[in-house]
């Protein structure tokens, strides 16, 4: 028989049974069952029943079938129920869709028994639709999506956010926590409302975006937008006072004043500003780095320049570019102020005269004051007396009035009277011009930054003969616990520290000092600043923390909303970085922002995976350093001290209630042992006990 004839005679034998008349029967069928997308496997479709015949024949094994579908799918299959009943259930391969596949499904349903009696039936199979949520797709789907845009743009769109209802229904968007500088629009679109400003809004924002369908359900995406920095602020001064005086003579190097002035767009750290006086000026100069203004060259009142105009004016400039950056400047007055610098000088120091024996006591001889001056410019320093009339004769001369270079007859001059003892009738007097003179210090301000040896005041007595000058200390120095932190050689002027300096707690001192020459003193103004060194160690609160977290936490949430806030009473808010040093196993958390701000959140970065064994440990332990080298170049950070904070954290993961826990199984031969498994979603406690045999 040839192979088509074969195939036809199968065909014709499989339809005389199909249609035979026999008693064997499908119950309940043909019919429809209604069965909703999504469903799980083994979920119930139809129930449906075989009517045997009245021999003894059975069902045979493997029967009932579903020998054909309509569309082909293997979405379905037949479980027994009961002895003659039968359960048409989902297999979830595939899983069934009502976008994707078809509504209906024709299902052909076979039975045989022991006798060879069949049937065959159609069940129809209706795929019901229901609301499903939104879904995020692209990066979105599986990680925060971080942004970054530069301060001062404009407004306009930063992100579109990729998202689709299965329903293809129309979606909404809306954006937590609510920011004023960020919307979302109806159709995905996020955009800033106005421009960002670095110094004044956040530097990160953590923005949560959901997308919702008409029935309410929703799904959230997260992105993460940072704010880059830019230099578009002009540095300002910061010191108050515009008018200082100095005295003149001073060394080249003296210091005179020092300019400060911060950049709002570097939180005022001056290493990145530039200062310069412009013009230039013959007299001073200025350090580009620290903004120290010195004496570049002696200053002489006196000179004709400055006997009417004591006063230079400089124009300082401050920029935080070398080249092409903001800019600013303000106009400073120095005072130049007179010292006792010059002694009393006369046109001739030789006077002579002839005066009657007749002359009546009070006489005028001299006026010595015509011819004498003093280049001083102002008073007391410019004034001068005349005093120490000796000399034979002095008894019948005098100063009249005292100090005054007016030289008198005292008393009668006769000629005859023996007690005038004058040779061959002259007397020869000296008299003596002098300053009225205080000690003066060749500074009335020292200025000096902070080693053990801080400098030296020095003051100078015209008097004569000299009688030695004594310093002391007798204001100021002193802080907490310690009344004398400065000590002064009292012949030298030599200061030095005699004890430990704070910048954090004092960071200058103004000390007065005394100068004596055991008759009169004067007394001078000496500051001392502290220059700032990192000695202080980044302090975080909290500094240790327990928390928990759900096996199935969402990628880049923020674990329990814990975040530290730190301080460091040396460094910016902008210098901490943040990182984990250990006890991140899988690098699961991280921190955010991971450096640039004195606050930082706990945010899980990857999801836990302990179904395939990539996970093991359910209690994690964290330690995290702050360093405060944020601002320093790479370089920077081999050479400069960086001071490091701790803060530890203690994590258990919440397992769902259908995860299997690991458990070590303990045991010993022949013995009889108990142990206990604890439920962390109640807390209840299971005992169990096991003997080996």
């Amino acid at each position: 028989m040839s192979g088509k004839m074969q195939n036809m005679f199968f065909f014709f034998i499989l339809l005389g049974r199909i249609a035979g008349g026999s008693t064997l029967s499908l119950e309940n069928l043909p019919a429809t069952g209604n069965i909703t997308e999504n469903s799980p496997a083994n979920a119930l479709v139809y129930v449906f029943s075989v009517k045997l015949s009245p021999s003894c024949a059975e069902v045979a094994e493997g029967y009932p079938i579903i020998i054909n579908s309509n569309p082909l799918t293997d979405a379905f299959q037949i479980v027994p129920e009961s002895k003659l009943v039968y359960r048409v259930v989902t297999t979830e391969n595939p899983i069934l869709d009502y976008e994707t596949m078809p509504h209906l499904f024709d299902l052909q349903i076979y039975v045989m028994d022991t006798a060879e009696a069949t049937d065959l039936q159609t069940l129809t199979v209706k795929i019901e639709d229901v609301n499903e949520p939104p879904m995020i797709q692209g990066n979105m789907a599986t990680q925060p999506i971080m942004i970054y845009i530069l301060e001062g743009s404009g407004a306009g769109n930063i992100y579109q956010i990729e998202a689709i209802d299965p329903e293809r229904k129309e979606l909404k968007y809306s954006l937590t926590p609510a920011s004023d500088l960020f919307i979302v629009s109806n159709s995905g679109t996020i955009s800033t409302t106005r421009q960002s400003d670095y110094e004044k809004d956040q530097h990160s924002y953590f923005l949560n975006i959901t997308a919702t369908d008409n029935l309410g359900l929703k799904t959230t995406g997260t992105v993460i937008v940072n704010i880059i920095n830019i230099n578009d602020e002009a540095p300002y001064f910061t010191m108050k006072q515009i008018s200082y005086t100095i005295p003149e003579e001073q060394r080249p190097g003296t210091i005179v004043v020092h300019i400060t002035a911060k950049d709002p767009d570097d939180e005022g750290f001056i290493s990145r500003l530039t200062y310069s006086i412009s013009p230039p000026n013959e007299y001073f100069s200025i350090n580009p780095l620290t903004g120290v203004i010195q004496v570049a060259k002696r200053i002489d009142r006196e000179a004709s320049t400055f006997q009417l105009h004591p006063r230079i004016s400089l124009i300082i400039h401050v920029e935080d570019s070398p080249r092409g950056g903001q800019m600013n400047e303000t106009e400073i007055t120095i005072i130049i102020e007179d010292i006792n610098d010059n002694p009393p000088e006369c046109k001739q120091y030789t006077f002579s005269s002839k005066i009657p024996e007749t002359a009546t006591p009070g006489t005028l001889l001299f006026a010595l004051r015509d011819y004498c001056y003093d280049n001083d410019v102002e008073p007391p320093n410019n004034k001068f007396n005349f005093t120490g009339l000796s000399g034979l004769g002095s008894n019948i001369f005098t100063l009249d009035p005292v100090g005054s270079g007016i030289v008198v007859s005292a008393r009668d001059l006769n000629f005859e009277n023996p007690a005038n003892q004058a040779m061959k009738d002259e007397y020869s007097l000296t008299v003596v011009v002098q300053d009225i003179a205080w000690p003066n210090y060749a500074s009335k301000n020292y200025s000096r930054y902070t080693t053990s040896k801080i400098g030296k005041v020095s003051a100078t007595d015209k008097d004569l003969p000299f009688a030695g000058i004594t310093y002391s200390i007798v204001g100021g120095g002193g802080t907490f616990g310690y009344t004398n932190i400065f000590w002064i050689d009292p012949e030298k002027g030599d200061m030095k520290i005699i004890a430990t300096l704070d910048y954090e707690t004092t960071q200058r001192y103004i000390l007065t000092v005394q100068a004596s020459d055991s008759e009169k003193t004067a007394t001078v103004s000496v500051t001392v600043n502290v220059l700032e060194v990192n000695d202080e160690k980044p302090v975080c609160t909290p500094n240790s923390y327990s928390l928990a977290v759900p096996v199935d936490l969402a990628v880049g949430t923020n674990i329990e909303g814990f975040s530290i806030l730190c301080h460091d009473p040396d460094s910016s808010p902008r210098s901490f970085r943040y990182f984990i040093s250990s006890g991140n196993i899988n690098n699961h958390f991280t921190f955010s922002p991971s450096a640039g701000s004195n606050s930082s959140r706990l945010i899980l970065a990857s999801r836990f995976d302990y179904e395939n064994g990539l996970d093991t440990t359910w209690a994690y332990s964290l330690r995290i350093y702050i360093t405060d080298d944020n601002l320093l170049s790479g370089s920077d950070r081999a050479t400069v001290h960086v001071e490091t904070g701790t803060v530890t954290l203690s994590i258990k993961v919440i397992p769902n209630p259908t995860t299997l826990l690991p458990t070590t199984e303990m045991t010993k031969l022949n013995t009889v042992f108990d142990g206990e498994a604890r439920d962390p979603e109640n807390c209840k406690i299971w005992c169990f006990s096991s003997q080996h045999r």
